[in-house]
């Protein structure tokens, strides 16, 4: 399927970004009611586990029929050919929602290929208000705002993964901010990985289950190294630092 600009032949609905809960605490209070009504109307879904995204609806909509919702399968593997067959079900005017496992899709999302796509398209993309883990914890972190950097994942490699913090860090020193997230059965490893590599006057913000009853608490690499600190398997967002 090619690009279409919209008006040419081809008129789409509008793709709306729906953020969700960053975990089971909160409830419809932390739910702008403009994203209530659009999940209310719409019943056409892109989303990683159709289990999930089901569940995001009702916690929203506790009166949804569930059973009239349409919720197809997007997730890291899908390629852009996959985005383009299913916003073609858009066709005619019909609006979509996408739903990532927790959060804002499209950011560390596999949702973001969708969106790409959607532009290419010339469907209208509408990102609507929600939770940003990354966003949350840079804001709370007390570290530079104004420059940042997200880098996703870092090396699985112990060797690797060493190498890359070290390179964060030097970028840290200019003033930049640094942020990166690990699969959580993995927060620990990097963590102590973390503690040996960088120097003692770099500054570590951890910031966990954000929203969900965690911290988010920025201490020097010095300051860390006296506590024994368990993150487990809880989400978490890193960032490095300076003074």
């Amino acid at each position: 399927m090619s690009a279409e600009p919209k008006g040419d032949r081809v008129s789409y609905g509008t793709l709306y970004l729906m953020p969700v809960w960053l975990g089971e605490n909160g409830g419809v209070e932390q739910v702008p009611p403009e994203n209530i009504a659009i999940a209310t109307r719409v019943n056409l879904w892109f989303a990683e586990h159709e289990k999930t995204a089901r569940h995001m609806l009702r916690r929203m909509v506790p009166s949804i029929d569930l059973s009239t919702q349409e919720v197809h399968h997007f997730d890291k593997d899908s390629s852009a050919r996959d985005a383009q067959e299913l916003l073609a079900i858009m066709r005619g005017g019909r609006d979509a929602g996408i739903i990532s496992e927790a959060g804002m899709p499209g950011v560390a999302d596999p949702g973001a290929v969708l969106v790409h796509e959607a532009h290419r398209m010339g469907i209208t993309v509408m990102p609507l208000i929600g939770p940003s883990s990354l966003f949350l914890a840079l804001a709370a972190s007390g570290l530079n705002g104004q420059q940042f950097t997200f880098h996703g994942y870092l090396p699985r490699t112990p060797a690797e993964r060493k190498a890359a913090i070290k390179r964060l860090e030097i970028d840290a020193r200019s003033g930049a901010a640094q942020l990166f997230i690990e699969t959580p059965y993995r927060n620990d490893a990097l963590l102590s990985d973390l503690l040996s590599t960088c120097g003692p006057g770099t500054l570590l913000t951890l910031a966990i289950y954000v929203t969900q009853g965690g911290s988010t608490i920025t201490r020097s690499i010095g300051e860390w190294r006296k506590e024994v600190v368990t993150i487990g398997k809880r989400p978490a967002v890193f960032i490095l630092g300076s003074a």
